[in-house]
């Protein structure tokens, strides 16, 4: 049995993917696994994605090193093997050297940093009795009608936190660029691409089926019970995102001020 569910595994991995998706989510959840005699952490690394239809599909799952920009790189080269040309927007953690990676198997990408990563990471750094007045503040970034307005509001949060705290406020200001890339688009794709919460409730999915299990012998034995995992969860993805018809108005009219999206899509 075990056996044969490797075999489906594989092949399933191996699939040809689709040539274009709309969005892809890139996230890994961490595990320990025997390796050489001892308990090693292991990153089981998750490409989530939703294609032209507005539908989810896991594009493969990948059991390797500790999460690494590197890693990543294999990933996405594997994707492209896959018969992957294209990806319109990838949302991401805020690990360092993903961008680069995945920009090096698909140049025309859109970077998006989740927004809730950086708020958690800047939080460890503010005390207490100013985090509910930061946490505000900070809304009044991301949750700006424009970017022009956001970055306004940068400015004025650099100015009240940054002599106090500046290892709260850097995250913002170095990685702008792609923290920012949301407002370029309208309401209904904000809210999808803004946060990797997508992949991450895939995640406490996994963590449910694999809760009884501290430590797995093998890397396929992780892979193995993921996939299952991955087979029994995606039989309820029958239909597309809620929002889809919008979405995908807006993607192929090119509504907003960049209508780059328009011929990808065809």
């Amino acid at each position: 049995m075990t056996d044969k569910v490797i075999e489906v595994a594989t092949g399933w991995q191996a699939r040809q993917l689709q040539s274009v998706y709309s969005i892809v989510f890139f996230d890994a959840i961490h595990y320990k696994v025997k390796e050489g005699g001892k308990v090693v952490s292991k990153a089981a690394y998750t490409c989530l994605g939703i294609d032209n239809a507005g539908k989810k599909d896991v594009l493969g799952l990948w059991v390797g090193e500790s999460e690494g920009a590197n890693f990543w790189l294999k990933v996405c080269t594997e994707l492209s093997n896959r018969g992957v040309k294209d990806i319109l927007i990838a949302c991401i953690d805020g690990l360092k050297g993903l961008p680069d990676a995945i920009r090096s198997m698909f140049p025309d990408v859109k970077i998006q940093l989740c927004v809730i990563h950086m708020i958690r990471n800047s939080i460890r750094f503010i005390p207490t009795k100013h985090s509910k007045e930061f946490v505000a503040d900070l809304k009044t970034i991301y949750g700006a009608t424009t970017k022009e307005l956001a970055e306004l509001n940068l400015e004025r949060l650099k100015e009240k936190w940054d002599d106090r705290y500046p290892l709260a406020m850097k995250p913002w200001i170095a990685n702008w660029e792609n923290l920012s890339t949301f407002f370029e688009f309208p309401q209904p794709i904000r809210r999808i691409i803004y946060t990797t919460n997508a992949v991450e409730c895939l995640h406490r999915q996994f963590r449910k089926v694999t809760k009884n299990k501290a430590v797995f012998p093998t890397d396929d034995a992780l892979f193995k019970m993921l996939f299952l995992a991955v087979r029994d969860i995606s039989k309820k993805w029958t239909m597309p995102h809620r929002e889809w018809k919008a979405v995908v108005s807006h993607l192929a009219l090119g509504i907003w001020r960049k209508a780059w999206f328009r011929n990808r899509l065809k």
